[in-house]
């Protein structure tokens, strides 16, 4: 048995673009007898709990939540709901959710379901789902990235919302975290299927600088304030977004200095590799990387991408030659193709993104640059991570 007095509290979901709020998650709580008011979250996946009464629990808060919401004049309102009770519902009969709406005049366009987990039967769930948005309600998949959230079926559900999974969030921006690629690329994958990224979860500033990166339209989390039995003022927490947004630009202008500072650092490697090439470029009369520790290795292609030397790598004692790569094709990289597509314009240094190197399995970068007039590309690896731990000590 529930113990305590349904009620809903509200999250503020912040518009990146603005700094206002732009709506509220409504989130249940239990108030017990002795006044203390907790999540109701944990009952949702306690097998023990009976579901007929979870339904009612879950239906009281909504009413509740939007019968509160009716006098806030601008924003949403995004309410959870559970595919399991979804696929339940008949496809003939009219949908609860739709009656309550208009029993209380409010728009549907002000509503966002958040479906949690795709558990289900997709096809009856993507039938539901089409109901409500054509009825002019607005959808969001939750916990994308993990448990349920298939990316078939979220392609299939058309969402106007990705909500990233807090753990993926919390994971990726964790110091020496081999995730944060990984959540960047399902941010992408949202971009480029029309939909609007919430980054949920933001209690730092390192949160709220990832969710910024993967170009998140809406934020929320205990950075910006837990949630609460009332509504703010749409711009009571405009200063401090700005403040922190602030702080965000200052850093991606100092990340900017930095890579400015690295390329000054390659165009003088570059010419000195070049220089060796036309002595005869024996492995011998290399001198030790001490001016760029974060040097990987270098090698030579043609101008069609295959590679004519081997690796040169620094052991820290010496150089090794290592010539399993060669007559390997590489044009199919995109460093390859970017820097071809600069060729001759001013003989540019250009950096590659960042990504895992096969052999290393180290994050990488690729600087390259034409010479020899067109004939060769000469390519230059970066440890990322030591290059990063370089940096940061400078600024120490």
């Amino acid at each position: 048995m529930i113990e305590g007095q349904p009620l809903p509290y509200y999250q503020p979901l912040i518009d990146t673009a603005t700094g206002r709020v732009a709506g509220y998650e409504a989130l249940a709580r239990l108030r017990r007898d002795d006044g203390e008011v907790v999540s109701a979250g944990p009952l949702f996946s306690d097998p023990e709990v009976d579901q007929t009464e979870l339904l009612h629990l879950d239906r009281d808060v909504r009413r509740m939540a939007l019968e509160h919401f009716q006098a806030t004049p601008t924003g949403f309102i995004a309410l959870n709901i559970s595919p399991k009770w979804l696929t339940q519902i008949s496809l003939e009969a009219p949908l609860p959710s739709l009656m309550l709406l208009e029993e209380l005049g409010l728009p549907p366009e002000r509503v966002v379901f958040e479906i949690s987990g795709l558990e289900g039967d997709p096809d009856r769930l993507r039938q539901v789902v089409t109901r409500y948005k054509s009825a002019g309600i607005r959808v969001a998949v939750d916990d994308f990235g993990t448990g349920y959230s298939m990316l078939d079926q979220v392609i299939a559900l058309q969402p106007d919302f990705l909500k990233l999974d807090i753990q993926l969030l919390h994971q990726a921006t964790r110091e020496n975290s081999n995730s944060s690629d990984f959540v960047k690329s399902l941010a992408l994958v949202a971009e480029k299927s029309g939909c609007w990224i919430i980054a949920e979860g933001v209690e730092t500033e390192e949160h709220l600088h990832f969710a910024l990166d993967c170009g998140a339209r809406y934020v929320q989390g205990f950075l910006f304030g837990a949630a609460e039995d009332n509504f703010l003022q749409p711009d009571a927490l405009q200063p401090l977004f700005s403040h922190l947004r602030d702080q965000y630009v200052q850093a991606k202008l100092a990340e900017r200095g930095r890579f400015l500072d690295l390329r000054k650092s390659l165009a003088q490697l570059f010419a000195e590799l070049r220089i060796w090439l036309e002595q005869g470029g024996k492995p011998e009369a290399l001198r030790p990387p001490t001016e760029y520790p974060w040097l990987l290795r270098f090698f030579l292609c043609d101008a069609y991408g295959t590679q004519i030397s081997p690796n040169y790598e620094w052991t820290g004692q010496r150089w090794r030659q290592d010539p399993r790569y060669l007559d390997h094709n590489w044009s199919w990289r995109p460093y390859f193709y970017r820097i071809l597509a600069a060729a001759g314009e001013d003989s540019r240094v250009l950096l590659s993104g960042r990504y895992r190197d096969a052999s290393s399995n180290r994050q990488c970068m690729t600087s390259g640059l034409f010479i020899d007039e067109g004939r060769h590309l000469l390519l230059v690896d970066i440890d990322v991570e030591q290059l990063r731990k370089l940096q940061n000590a400078a600024e120490e």
